[in-house]
């Protein structure tokens, strides 16, 4: 029942995911150092022997392994030591006894407060198990249960090294008296209580630190935002691609007709002067919406081209030509056609730095000769001065 109140307690007190603790994960090593007395007092040849009556040293060493923030398992191995005063064992050999034990880890630290993403400075850890005991000198074996109280400190940043003081009772430690170590004797239980201080090092994990890490989630609202921004910039570059398309058709149409007019058997003056232009049209275009003057971002493009041509060749001069389809007046198409020649010199003058008396701008007013369709008819132009001879 207790066994059982712990567990619903811990699993209250754990709301938090943590990484994943792979098979290398979460190993630490340690030793300790201690003494220990026999529980009962006890008579051997006449003579009282027994609890706080003798005291031998202790050597330990353990290793172990956390499998959650709060269950673990260690491996102890303990060595008790010869003393010059009443060897707690009465025995003749320098180490009196061996202690070998699998001891299952509690941390009631985390159990009802939780892990916070790390180890607390101080922590209380419960250990039990049981294991295998030896008596070197009367050559006494048997199996013995142990549990223990560590007292836990936890230092430095990165928390690997922890030191402990740690309370411990093992019942079924043998001595010479009883040849069963689980054996009572006249109602009293053989075995010794002992008390350690010891240091573990926690080895480093495939997380990057020394311990449990929690994992970073993303909440569902945050994952349907993303999720949004994703297909709203989906969205905007289908926009984009259905432009850069027209500009290509409209630069198609542009090469026809620089093509046709190539094929003419004879040229008038003003067509030589239309054909000289023509073949030194800049090759990018500026398209606009119906009555817009304004460059936007596809147009953008089309004037980072011209600038990047203009720096290439400091020496060139281009005229800006400005276009409308032929819906609405004239008054007003010649002036939207001027003022998209002049947006587009605003836009290389402050945005790519061109000097300005390299640009000239002119508007052309109406026409439906760039194209058959008034989409492509509502575009600015770019004639290399240079290349008109």
């Amino acid at each position: 029942m207790c066994a059982a109140a712990l567990l619903t307690v811990s699993a209250s007190a754990q709301k938090t995911t943590i990484t994943s603790n792979k098979a290398g994960d979460n190993w630490y090593v340690g030793a300790n150092v201690g003494v220990a007395t026999p529980i009962s007092e006890y008579t051997v040849n006449n003579e009282s022997w027994g609890r706080l009556k003798g005291f031998a040293p202790k050597l330990g060493l353990r290793a172990g392994k956390n499998l959650t923030t709060v269950f673990g398992l260690a491996l102890d191995a303990d060595l008790f030591i010869e003393s010059s005063a009443k060897s707690m064992m009465k025995q003749s050999t320098f180490i009196d006894a061996l202690n070998v034990d699998v001891m299952g880890t509690f941390n009631l630290s985390n159990a009802f407060a939780g892990y916070q993403g790390q180890p607390r400075a101080f922590e209380v850890i419960g250990l039990i198990g049981g294991g295998y005991s030896h008596a070197f000198g009367v050559a006494q074996s048997g199996v013995n249960l142990k549990g223990a109280v560590d007292f836990a400190f936890n230092l430095g940043a990165a928390k690997a090294l922890q030191i402990y003081v740690e309370p411990a009772l093992v019942i079924g430690q043998p001595n010479p008296t009883w040849k069963n170590p689980l054996r009572r004797l006249n109602g009293k239980w053989n075995g010794i209580g002992q008390i350690s201080v010891g240091v573990n090092y926690k080895f480093g994990n495939s997380n990057g630190s020394h311990n449990f890490m929690i994992e970073q989630l993303r909440d569902q609202a945050e994952i349907d935002g993303l999720n949004a921004k994703i297909n709203e910039l989906r969205a905007d570059n289908k926009a984009k691609d259905g432009k850069i398309a027209a500009d290509g058709k409209a630069i198609a149409d542009l090469k026809a007709q620089l093509a046709a007019c190539q094929a003419r058997p004879a040229r008038t003056i003003v067509e030589e002067r239309i054909i000289k232009e023509v073949n030194a049209t800049l090759q990018p275009i500026v398209i606009f919406g119906q009555g817009k003057t304004t460059v936007d971002a596809a147009g953008m493009a089309s004037c980072e081209m011209v600038a990047k041509y203009m720096k290439n060749h400091p020496d060139s001069r281009v005229k800006i030509l400005g276009y409308a389809s032929p819906e609405g007046s004239k008054e007003v198409n010649d002036r939207i056609a001027k003022q998209r020649a002049e947006s587009v010199k605003k836009v290389l003058v402050k945005k790519y730095k061109i000097a300005a008396d390299r640009l000239e701008v002119e508007g052309q007013g109406a026409t439906d000769k760039l194209s058959s369709e008034n989409d492509f008819n509502r575009v600015a132009k770019f004639i290399d001065l240079n290349n008109i001879k």
